[in-house]
């Protein structure tokens, strides 16, 4: 009825950001957020990494932050139960994995199926497995005219899920991997918000 969708329309979307490094992108997606380019409730920041740059930029916003240690639980399962346990308290609909640096678990992948997304340094299916300046490395050293970002679904199979997104840069006479990944990275803080903009919209594979 009227009432309910209009109950449906007006729930925030609430994610949360997965980052084990900088937090560049999750810069990128406070920016767009405190700019209202993207109405969503970005409500929960977690590493893996207590020193986590990521963890100090959240804070700096005023967002809640939670930091687990892999290497306290007795296995992965158990890890990821605890982490489910506060997605779950803080209602989240999308994970977004911003330079998350550990591979995704089966019981997280369950309770979010279809419903976390990752950013990769290079345009997939070129380069899977690889991370930050290493794929940039390997899109020089490789003789390839252009590179880029591509946002996809996590799924079992690493950087393989279903693509959603990518944003193409040129290389060019002269480039290094570190000029390709300042150009690169630019597009990566476009591209991400965009793509959870179509999803709490409604208007994306991952939603």
């Amino acid at each position: 009825d009227y009432a309910r969708e209009r109950r449906r329309k007006e729930k925030s979307f609430n994610i949360a950001v997965f980052a084990s490094g900088r937090g560049t992108n999750l810069q990128g997606i406070i920016d767009a957020v405190e700019k209202k380019r993207l109405k969503v409730n970005l409500s929960l920041v977690f590493s893996d990494k207590a020193d986590a740059q990521a963890l100090d930029r959240a804070r700096k916003h005023g967002l809640e932050t939670l930091h687990l240690d892999a290497k306290k639980f007795s296995s992965r399962e158990e890890f990821e139960k605890e982490l489910i346990k506060y997605l779950e308290k803080k209602s989240v609909d999308l994970i977004v994995l911003a330079g998350y640096m550990r591979i995704v678990g089966p019981d997280l992948l369950a309770a979010y199926r279809n419903k976390i997304i990752n950013i990769h340094p290079s345009l997939l299916p070129k380069f899977r497995g690889c991370a930050g300046i290493e794929c940039h490395r390997l899109a020089v050293s490789g003789g390839e005219k252009e590179t880029g970002c591509t946002v996809h679904l996590v799924t079992e199979d690493l950087d393989g899920g279903p693509i959603l997104a990518q944003a193409k840069v040129p290389i060019l006479k002269g480039d290094t991997p570190e000029t390709v990944a300042d150009r690169v990275l630019k597009e990566e803080h476009l591209l991400l918000p965009a793509v959870i903009k179509d999803i709490s919209e409604g208007k994306g594979k991952g939603c």
